[in-house]
């Protein structure tokens, strides 16, 4: 079975695929006729695919974070490849194939990530503060085992939150030894906090962002994380006004910069720029690896990335 990632223009196709999205819409013809606008995906990567003339079975059959076997043929619509399908079903069990087989994942075995967090947080040398990291640890250490950081821009797959987060304390690491005068606890508590709150704030399944939950759309994780702080302190017996819970709340509510990006206050401690660039750094070099992975071997250029202000990236020849 090809991969999406090979797939040419007028290439002839049959295969299973993970179906991540499937919205009913309409023809601009007179009168208008409905039709599936699929996004079919497998572990490297995603194709929107168009299924036409849909009935009201078709529309009763298939939904998204189900399997099928599709038969098409690849088209280029605006310079983009396309599916158009001739023939669909659902996967059956006889087919032999489960969700987990077209499921994009972080290269690292989930149960690793969460232990590289967890005996980070125990290295942490503050008791208080690494009692406040762990208690927000504890309230989504089942979820960090495979939720996504975000719905798209950056490690938008299986257990791309705790991978996000172990690559950043890496760089954590190497940052608080070529400057000396950063805090390594605070360092390592705003790493790990900085976006623990995304469980709460997307509803996720199997690695893909269905929504945005109640609480993140009202709330969002910043917010949520910033709370869960003083909620750690409470919980803890801990002062909410002492200075370390205080730190950490700004390390939080400052990570995305600006009021514009999501954060309502700015940096204002050295550990909190450095946070700010450490997260910064690894999206946005995830995002470029992860679009280079995607992107067939034939071709010189990725597509536009949003993350990097919609710009394309260019692979060297070798």
């Amino acid at each position: 079975m090809n991969m999406i990632k090979t797939f040419t223009e007028g290439e002839e196709l049959i295969g299973f695929y993970l179906l991540k999205k499937a919205d009913i819409k309409q023809t601009n013809s007179t009168p208008p006729r409905d039709y599936f606008d699929f996004v079919l995906a497998d572990t490297s990567g995603e194709i929107p695919a168009k299924l036409w003339d849909v009935s009201p079975v078709d529309k009763e059959t298939y939904f998204p974070m189900m399997l099928v076997k599709v038969q098409g043929f690849v088209q280029m619509y605006r310079d983009k490849p396309q599916i158009k399908i001739n023939r669909i079903r659902k996967a059956t069990e006889e087919d032999g194939y489960t969700l987990t087989d077209f499921i994009r994942s972080a290269p690292i075995q989930p149960i690793d990530l969460v232990h590289m967090i967890k005996q980070t947080a125990v290295s942490i040398q503050d008791s208080e503060v690494r009692r406040v990291v762990e208690y927000c640890v504890s309230k989504v250490e089942e979820r960090l085992m495979h939720y996504p950081a975000a719905k798209v821009m950056h490690h938008a797959y299986y257990a791309g939150l705790a991978y996000h987060i172990c690559r950043m304390l890496e760089l954590g690491e190497f940052v608080v030894k070529q400057r000396p005068f950063l805090n390594p606890d605070l360092i390592k508590a705003g790493i790990i906090l900085h976006d623990i709150a995304k469980p709460e704030e997307m509803d996720a399944e199997l690695g893909i962002v269905k929504d945005y939950s109640f609480k993140g759309k009202l709330l969002g994780h910043i917010s949520l994380a910033a709370n869960w702080i003083i909620e750690a302190a409470i919980a803890l017996g801990l002062d909410t006004s002492d200075e370390k819970i205080v730190l950490l709340q700004h390390l939080i509510l400052s990570h995305h910069n600006l009021g514009e990006w999501g954060s309502p206050v700015q940096p204002q401690i050295p550990e909190a720029v450095a946070l700010h660039y450490i997260d910064t750094l690894d999206a946005k070099l995830q995002a470029v690896e992860d679009a280079l992975d995607s992107t067939p071997d034939t071709e010189e250029w990725t597509q536009p990335l949003r993350i990097i202000e919609n710009k394309q990236i260019y692979r060297m020849r070798k």
